[in-house]
């Protein structure tokens, strides 16, 4: 029940950070900064307990990767889909209540490819750095998810809204950020990178490794 207590509580504060500075705070770089930071400092919070997924594509690409029960992944699901539904009530009933949301109009093809692209980077770097047998106790993980995230929403958020999350799909969908006839592209987009970028990692990295991969370099201790 912990591991599903940490799903709920760091997707929670994702999605109300994506309510809160997506809903009339203004234009500008606040945003994709809050965003990022949001889910760096969750990871760090709730990653030793849960794996700090936050995100059902990120969980698919685990369960992919071997890194999470089957028996836990509808769980972790069910956790992160209410967390951020009730997050977007949150913020439409009382956070921000009153104030006029214009739902994003994206244009079906590019907003799919953006959407593949930035959540197979986020998976792909969810795996490396954070089940990786090379990249094992790095003190790097957090930052390097949340900073993908920030990313791919200064890169591509005027494209698809950025999401990279299905969860943070129904979060925006409920926040009117996006219309609810667009969230079969966050689903079918976001889905198929982690599965994508499961598989990719599955085949550049040894099943079993268990020491990182030698270089030319001489050995380093990695920082903790």
């Amino acid at each position: 029940m912990n591991k599903y207590i940490t799903e709920f509580v760091g997707t929670f504060f994702l999605v109300l950070t994506i309510g809160c500075t997506g809903i009339g705070a203004g234009a500008g770089v606040i945003a994709p900064l809050a965003i990022g930071a949001a889910l760096m400092v969750m990871v760090f919070a709730g990653g030793h307990i849960s794996g700090g997924h936050y995100n059902p594509a990120v969980t698919l690409g685990v369960l992919i990767r071997g890194k999470v029960k089957p028996v836990d992944v509808v769980p972790y699901w069910i956790a992160q889909f209410l967390a951020a539904a009730i997050a977007a009530l949150l913020t439409v009933k009382f956070l921000r209540a009153g104030v006029p949301v214009t739902a994003i109009m994206p244009k079906t093809g590019p907003a799919l490819l953006a959407e593949f692209l930035f959540t197979f980077a986020l998976v792909y770097v969810v795996l490396n750095t954070a089940t990786a047998e090379g990249t094992s106790g790095n003190s790097f993980y957090g930052l390097a998810i949340g900073m993908t995230v920030m990313t791919g929403a200064f890169a591509v958020g005027d494209i698809s809204g950025g999401a990279f999350n299905p969860a943070v799909a129904l979060g925006i969908c409920v926040l009117g950020i996006s219309s609810w006839g667009n969230i079969w592209i966050y689903l079918l987009a976001d889905f198929a990178a982690a599965v994508v970028a499961a598989v990719i990692f599955q085949l550049i990295n040894q099943p079993l490794q268990t020491t990182p991969i030698a270089t030319d370099e001489p050995p380093y201790e990695t920082p903790r």
